[in-house]
């Protein structure tokens, strides 16, 4: 069909590209054409913009729009500002309102990363051109292996463990935009066991977006522990959009 969607996947923080790669494949074989950009994980605004860029530039014709964790803040501020986006799928993702930080809503959630102390479970450290104050920030070790991906193999934690791409604190403290789920149809992949995103907190995003909803017995990653729930969700607002 030539008006087939792209199937464009965001990352979220501590991650690439290569975290859609239970995905990307399985969709290139049933004839997709899908594109996963590099997300900045520098600032909301600034990755926002640089998708919206990405998407005008590097597509063309209808946009299926994907994001997973942060990428989810970032696609819901990207979405009505570059390409022909037509829906939205977030997967163990945040699904910000305008005026939501990242933080706020993780608030008193009983995430692994909601602590008095966040050195407790981040290690952090500086970068060139950081804005004042910011700083980058990498997830220790044991927060991979217990509360971002603890129902992967221990081989592919390690891996996460050793290319994780850290995100700037900044990007976490920034007000989100007016969200494109306000205008867009939207899917969301729960994972029930997620550590990161308390399902408590997936859920009533999702239901405050009017998003079609499925829940998975998975981790925070749940498109690489079980692809086949996302993969389903996104062929799901494929045919709506079609």
């Amino acid at each position: 069909m030539s008006d087939r969607p792209t199937i464009v996947l965001v990352h979220g923080a501590w991650a690439d590209g290569s975290s859609w790669n239970e995905v990307t494949p399985r969709l290139q074989e049933q004839g997709f054409t899908v594109q996963v950009p590099p997300n900045p994980l520098r600032g909301l605004a600034g990755d926002a913009a640089y998708i919206a860029s990405y998407l005008a530039q590097r597509t063309s014709g209808p946009v299926v729009l994907v994001g997973h964790s942060y990428g989810g803040a970032v696609i819901t501020n990207a979405a009505l500002g570059g390409g022909d986006v037509k829906a939205l799928v977030y997967v163990d993702a945040f699904i910000p309102d305008e005026g939501d930080t990242v933080v706020a809503l993780l608030a008193g959630s009983g995430s692994a990363l909601d602590v008095p102390d966040p050195t407790t479970v981040l290690d952090i450290a500086g970068y060139p051109g950081a804005p004042e104050g910011d700083a980058e920030a990498f997830l220790k070790p044991d927060t991979v292996h217990t509360s971002f991906a603890q129902d992967l193999p221990e081989a592919d934690r390690l891996l996460i463990v050793a290319s994780q791409r850290p995100a700037a604190l900044g990007a976490n403290v920034a007000p989100s935009g007016v969200p494109a789920w306000k205008t867009l149809p939207s899917w969301a992949v729960l994972g029930t066991d997620d550590r990161t995103i308390p399902i408590g907190v997936q859920r009533s995003m999702a239901e405050r977006a009017g998003s079609t909803i499925t829940e998975v017995d998975a981790s925070h990653v749940s498109m690489v522990s079980q692809p086949q729930v996302t993969i389903a969700a996104i062929l799901a607002a494929v045919d709506a959009v079609s």
